[in-house]
């Protein structure tokens, strides 16, 4: 049966990593010179290739563990994705205030995480439904919230401020996290190369982004 299983694809085995996000597009060429564009997807999807580099047979026999446990692409699984993992730009520090994730009304206690990506031209806010556990911020109009006065469900993305902290009409709700990209394989074979006595390779390991 298909699933997801909340583990972690090993940080060690993820070195040399390539991929990122994909988006869909049709373009349809008119008579004129000009052209007609439409999204097919709502939103971009990421796509990975972990295969890359040598490793050690410890290391190979560990991906083909991780591979057996979850069935191939029957299970979904956790990535860390080496450039976009937090509600920040690489390198910076999360803080309560990075993302909007809501406006209180008085009674609604449960906000989704997500992550805007934007410019003057434009925007894309992308759910986050993978939160890594005891990483989530949270602020209410600026203020920082004490942990005590919400939970995060790491297996959603849900924040749900508990009674006598629910946020008041206008109140801007911000979040800052740090998370891991729901994925799993996109093939049902992993094929090794003993390039050497001691070590190899899996020229390949592709991963697609799911929704889990």
């Amino acid at each position: 049966m298909t699933g997801f299983h909340e583990i972690r694809f090993p940080l060690r085995l993820a070195l040399g990593t390539s991929g990122g996000p994909v988006r869909r597009t049709d373009i349809v060429n008119l008579s004129n010179g000009r052209e007609n564009r439409n999204a097919r997807w709502r939103g971009s999807r990421r796509s990975y290739d972990a295969g890359s580099g040598i490793r050690s047979l410890a290391d190979l026999y560990a991906v083909l563990e991780f591979f057996e446990a979850r069935g191939g692409r029957l299970n979904g699984f956790r990535f860390r994705d080496p450039l976009d993992a937090t509600s920040r730009a690489p390198g910076e520090a999360v803080t309560a205030t990075d993302q909007v994730i809501g406006t209180g009304d008085g009674t609604t206690a449960r906000f989704a995480l997500s992550k805007t990506y934007g410019d003057a031209g434009g925007s894309w806010v992308r759910a986050i439904a993978k939160p890594v556990a005891g990483s989530v911020l949270v602020s209410v109009d600026g203020v920082a919230k004490a942990p005590a006065s919400f939970v995060v469900d790491a297996t959603t993305g849900l924040v749900t401020f508990v009674a006598g902290h629910v946020p008041g009409p206008g109140a801007v709700v911000r979040a800052g996290f740090a998370f891991d990209v729901p994925v799993r394989f996109d093939t049902d074979r992993i094929e090794v190369n003993l390039a050497h006595f001691d070590a190899g390779r899996i020229p390949t390991i592709p991963l697609t982004e799911i929704m889990p």
